[in-house]
């Protein structure tokens, strides 16, 4: 019977001795099931552990603690080449002296396979990245997406059932990087097998993937969807890893179903949100945290809960967005406001010092833990 997952990871850990002679985890008991056809992004900053999870899925690491699994079956010692898994290398990896079409081929040429089926699958490789009539050249005469789409064409010639990919896209400029994510993300749903892309771009795990893992120091701090990842942050450390949060601390007043109140020293005021954790209780200390873009900008005679005062530090109109940095009560704040309408009018621009009104709205509002 196939499994229902394409990689599980139950409770590894994988250690190294550093230089000093210690014990360090790079991966602590880390559990994570992949769907099969999914796309499943491991996003987190150097050192979080991603790319030691990805090497030991690919057979380059072994667990110290725990097991991997491909496809139901535990993968143990397994070597590389007897998984059915191929890897894609931020730095291409290509062989500078062969062309394109040898590139691609060089791993079925090593299995032995002949060379009429060599040709047809090559050539539907090439095609499938968009590298049809190029397979004469060598990789000096390709540009960095070019060089990249043949590195993925080496890896899906042998029809892996996974492909490994650790961050493919950083080597490129920003511009490539974004057309390319949108092909990565089309050619998974052409092909329909699993990706498992290692990054620490947290807008490309956003666009491409359809579930992430976000790591910290060894241990998965939250995986969902990136919806629910950006709108719904389980702690402080990925509300501010992932985009951008304001921060205040607070103690727990009192909680109602799905609404915490949240007492703000700092504002001698009253604040309400919704909790992220099941197991508050009353006079916690906690960490309430707004995204820029959700706080609003009201007009100054508004009535009601939820609104402040605050001091314009300083705004800056970046096109489709002005943010306005702010000071409330001396803490600093950032509101994001989509521009609507042309800021030619230099009336329509913040000035320092200006007193404008914020609205915080509950559903905006998220209640985290401390720690």
């Amino acid at each position: 019977m196939a499994s229902e997952f394409a990689v599980e990871m139950r409770d590894v850990v994988k250690k190294f001795i550093t230089p000093e002679g210690s014990e360090l985890n790079a991966v602590d008991h880390v559990t994570m099931q992949i769907k099969n056809g999914e796309f499943f992004s491991m996003l987190g900053s150097s050192g979080c552990g991603k790319t030691t999870s990805l090497r030991m899925i690919a057979g380059f690491e072994w667990p110290t603690e725990g097991e991997v699994f491909i496809e139901g079956k535990a993968m143990g010692h397994t070597p590389p080449f007897q998984r059915k898994v191929n890897t894609v290398f931020q730095s291409y990896a290509l062989f500078q002296h062969m062309t394109v079409f040898q590139n691609v081929a060089f791993g079925l040429e090593m299995e032995g396979a002949k060379e009429d089926e060599i040709k047809k699958r090559v050539g539907r490789a090439l095609e499938m990245v968009q590298l049809t009539g190029m397979e004469r050249r060598r990789p000096k005469q390709l540009s960095g997406g070019q060089q990249q789409r043949v590195a993925v064409a080496r890896a899906l010639v042998k029809t892996p059932d996974v492909l490994l990919l650790d961050e493919p896209l950083g080597a490129l400029d920003l511009k490539l990087r974004k057309e390319m994510q949108l092909e990565l993300k089309a050619l998974q749903q052409q092909l329909g097998i699993t990706f498992i892309y290692v990054t620490h771009d947290q807008e490309e795990a956003l666009t491409m993937s359809d579930r992430i893992a976000v790591m910290s120091k060894g241990r998965v701090q939250q995986l969902a969807t990136p919806v629910e990842i950006y709108e719904r942050p389980v702690n402080k450390f990925v509300a501010d890893f992932i985009g951008e949060s304001n921060f205040l601390e607070g103690k727990i007043k009192s909680l109602s179903g799905e609404e915490a109140v949240v007492h703000v020293p700092a504002l001698n005021a009253e604040l309400r949100g919704m909790p992220m954790s099941r197991d508050f209780v009353n006079g916690e200390d906690v960490v309430v945290s707004i995204r820029p873009e959700k706080v609003r900008i009201a007009e100054n005679n508004a009535k009601g809960d939820g609104l402040f005062k605050a001091k314009v530090l300083t705004s800056v109109y970046i096109g489709s967005d002005t943010h306005v940095y702010v000071d409330m009560h001396g803490i600093r704040l950032k509101v994001m406001e989509q521009n609507r309408i042309s800021r030619l009018d230099p009336s329509s621009f913040y000035s320092k010092d200006q007193v404008i009104t914020l609205l915080f709205m509950p559903e905006n509002t998220l209640v985290l833990k401390k720690d």
